[in-house]
């Protein structure tokens, strides 16, 4: 099980130690009541040049440790400052609520719109309720359910990949797991609405895929999406989880590699730092790109976004040979 939490990454040791100096010398001016705004300002200087070198040279892994940080927006964070008015639906009507993959109905610039999206935890007791953003059978079929509604009354779908992989217990694997996301992947292809997907944070596997098809695929900056987690890819490769760090190069899970691949169509920016840093700049940024992409969809008619859909997941994996 790959878990979410608060992790001392070795890479922010040097952002961190500067913040805290410049912690302590504004506490000296105010104590003190001496003028240090010339020195405090060249040292916030520092630190923006700092954030931004350190983040421009992230490798994939570290981007992984990132996005698996605790203080990371989820879905439920972003909501809010995307959608004018929501309202979060419940149950799949067969019985069950994950709470792994929240869905609802909102307003996004004067459109009604669906919103589902994986919702992990903010610490142990909550990842244990939300069983760290890994969704059941139950979870994906909620997503079906709020599709098929979409699909009904003419709203357009926004997901939210957020998720190391699908449940993989066996609880889930009686339940149907396997079938649940393969009943998303064929309905969301046929869907007649336009369908914007954003990777928040880790898109792992299968589970990321269950909410994944759409006709533009958009993934924050910083944000990882693979078949499988470096670590679990190093010890079926080669039977060593420790070399995670050449999973991660080789699997090209980084926005940049994806969308060079043609996997994903928009980087989305972050805040420097990451949108854990600032998450409302990071949700603005985010909502604008939205908006942008949704009025170009709306603008298609169902039957051209729908073979533009199919094409698009087609193009995926072709390669050439040379001689």
């Amino acid at each position: 099980m790959t878990t979410r939490k608060a992790l001392s990454l070795d890479f922010l040791k040097p952002i961190l130690e500067l913040e805290y100096q410049i912690q302590q010398l504004s506490k000296i001016s105010t104590y003190r009541q001496v003028s240090l705004d010339h020195e405090l300002v060249f040292f916030q200087e520092q630190l923006s040049i700092l954030k931004y070198d350190v983040f421009q040279s992230l490798t994939p892994l570290q981007r992984l440790h990132l996005v698996r940080q605790a203080d990371r927006p989820t879905t439920l964070d972003y909501i809010p400052y995307i959608m004018s008015e929501w309202l979060e639906l419940h149950g799949d009507r067969g019985g069950t609520d994950d709470p792994a993959l929240v869905g609802g109905i909102g307003k996004l610039n004067n459109n009604t719109v669906i919103f589902i999206g994986h919702q992990r935890g903010k610490d142990t007791k909550d990842n244990v309720l939300r069983n760290f953003g890994m969704a059941s059978p139950g979870g994906y079929r909620k997503a079906l359910r709020l599709m098929q509604h979409a699909n009904q009354f003419n709203f357009p779908i926004l997901t939210f990949i957020d998720t190391p992989g699908a449940w993989a217990g066996i609880d889930a694997e009686k339940l149907g797991q396997g079938e649940a996301i393969a009943v998303n992947l064929r309905e969301m292809f046929s869907l007649d609405v336009p369908i914007i997907c954003t990777i928040l944070g880790e898109g792992g596997s299968g589970g990321a895929l269950g909410i994944g098809i759409g006709d533009k695929i958009l993934m924050l900056e910083y944000a990882v999406y693979t078949v499988a987690t470096p670590e679990a890819c190093a010890a079926i490769l080669w039977k060593d989880s420790k070399r995670s760090l050449d999973a991660a190069e080789a699997l090209k899970i980084t926005s940049a590699d994806l969308k060079i691949l043609g996997i994903i169509d928009k980087v989305v920016k972050e805040p420097i730092g990451g949108s854990q840093a600032n998450p409302s700049q990071a949700a603005y940024i985010l909502k604008e790109s939205l908006i942008i992409e949704l009025q170009i969809l709306l603008k298609l008619s169902p039957a051209i976004r729908k073979e533009l859909r199919y094409n698009k997941f087609r193009r995926m994996g072709t390669f050439y040979e040379g001689s």
